[in-house]
């Protein structure tokens, strides 16, 4: 497994360290400052400024505290699956991909898109790529197309449930495989009887540790499943999916910010902290609480901004 790195001030350490003050370990590895353990993945911070994320939900718990960088695993075994086929991309394939999950504000959509190969060539005329490199505008004309050409089933886990499962233990991993596993399951009943020739997820966590997250539940689906990262340029079901995913988070950003009366931002930057700082002094934390991941670092952020 990866691991996730993050080079940070010693202030950003002092704030970590602080924001983990519940999951401190007594035992300390030599060199570091703090190592803390939340559901899914390790914290360890080291004098030499080094951040250092470990475990399935670790690239997403380093997310909310800056850009990050991935350090090889020690073993040297690549992170993509070895076994994808070697033609792939011309592959008539099921693919899943979520957005939001390094929001501050907003759901987490997780979207299955079955492509047939016949449709590659009309996938790619209709601009269809990694949804990272269009702009919002683009992703909603390109969506608007795509919901009449592909099948596929959209999950949203609006922030209520998001916190309420999250506060229960559960990680942000966890969570979102629970979503790609019922998206897949519902897009399979939907296209039957055909049957796609692979299942291609975009990869969040090793394949071992995605069906741990799975384990207990009813149906969880095993056949012809493949997992990579960079899906999205590996196969256009998964550039679809992610499109598809995207255009449903803007909706949903929409809503948010019609009904609080202005703009709300993207992302977990300062800006965010500054608006939810303008909805706690409009309508108090626990609305706040209702439509944001309220264990990201912006929660006590914004509440140090709205006492000022």
């Amino acid at each position: 497994m990866a691991n996730t790195v993050l080079q940070c001030s010693t202030s950003k350490i002092n704030e970590m360290k602080t924001y983990y003050k519940n999951n401190l370990q007594s035992k300390l590895p030599p060199g570091s400052v703090f190592t803390a353990k939340v559901p899914g993945c390790t914290i360890t911070a080291y004098r030499s400024g080094k951040v250092l994320f470990q475990g399935g939900s670790g690239q997403e718990e380093a997310g909310r505290w800056g850009s990050t960088e991935t350090a090889p695993a020690k073993s040297g075994k690549p992170k993509t699956n070895p076994k994808l086929p070697a033609n792939i991309a011309d592959m008539s394939i099921l693919g899943s991909d979520e957005v939001g999950t390094g929001d501050f504000f907003g759901p987490i959509t997780v979207v299955a898109a079955y492509v047939k190969k016949e449709q590659i060539a009309l996938l790619k005329e209709l601009g269809v790529r990694d949804s990272k490199n269009l702009t919002d505008d683009k992703i909603i004309a390109i969506a608007k197309d795509l919901l009449s050409v592909v099948p596929y089933s959209l999950l949203i886990c609006h922030n209520e449930k998001y916190n309420d499962l999250q506060e229960k233990g559960m990680s942000q991993g966890k969570i979102k495989a629970l979503l790609h596993n019922r998206a897949i399951l519902n897009l399979l009943k939907k296209i039957e009887p055909e049957k796609p020739e692979a299942i291609l997820i975009d990869q969040f966590a090793e394949e071992n540790t995605y069906y741990k997250y799975l384990a207990g539940q009813k149906e969880i689906h095993r056949e012809n499943v493949l997992f990579s990262t960079k899906g999205e340029s590996i196969h256009l079901s998964v550039a679809a999916a992610s499109i598809l995913a995207r255009y449903a988070f803007v909706k949903e950003m929409d809503k948010l910010s019609a009904a609080a009366g202005f703009q709300i931002p993207k992302g977990a930057g300062k800006q965010v902290d500054v608006a939810a700082a303008k909805i706690i002094r409009q309508s108090g934390a626990d609305e706040l609480k209702k439509i944001t991941k309220w264990h990201f670092a912006n929660s006590d952020k914004a509440q140090k901004l709205a006492r000022h």
